[in-house]
């Protein structure tokens, strides 16, 4: 089994705690309303949404994938930082034991905020994680984060 890693990061205009409840506190009931080609679907299966919890995503029609299993790792909202794992699904391929996922929002210095995230992926076996693989799950989650940020700016009065 091997370990990669991948760090990103994405500035936006809505500041750290805005962008965090919308996506990450309120995101499993906004962004199936407002992207529902990436998420058809976000229920908890166990738990309410504490560290421990799981929750089945099933996704839209504009995906390769059917669903995923999540675990919740961490929430903390005063720091604004948010880990899971993908512990289950055809995401993972056969060819991943799980795909973990940190999320932290700061503040930048023009007044919006900084998402910086850390992927790691934990392999099976010698399989390896292409840059192409990485760059479209990137790309995919940049363009919800985009829509997220579209709905905020259009809407200023929600969160």
């Amino acid at each position: 089994m091997g370990v990669f890693t991948y760090e990103s990061e994405v500035i936006t205009a809505i500041p750290p705690a805005k962008m965090f409840k919308a996506c990450i506190v309120d995101g499993d009931t906004l962004i199936p309303k407002i992207v529902p080609q990436a998420f058809k679907t976000i229920e908890y299966i166990e738990g309410n949404g504490e560290p421990g919890s799981i929750k089945k995503v099933t996704f839209g029609e504009g995906s390769q994938f059917n669903y995923m299993k999540e675990k919740l790792e961490a929430l903390d909202k005063d720091k604004l930082v948010y880990r899971y794992s993908v512990i289950e699904g055809d995401a993972l391929m056969n060819k991943l034991e799980k795909i973990t996922y940190e999320t932290k929002l700061e503040a930048s210095p023009g007044g919006g905020s900084i998402c910086k995230t850390s992927s790691k992926y934990y392999t099976i076996a010698d399989f390896e994680i292409t840059e192409e693989g990485i760059k479209a799950g990137k790309e995919k989650t940049l363009q919800i984060f985009k829509a997220v940020e579209a709905y905020l700016l259009a809407n200023p009065d929600k969160y």
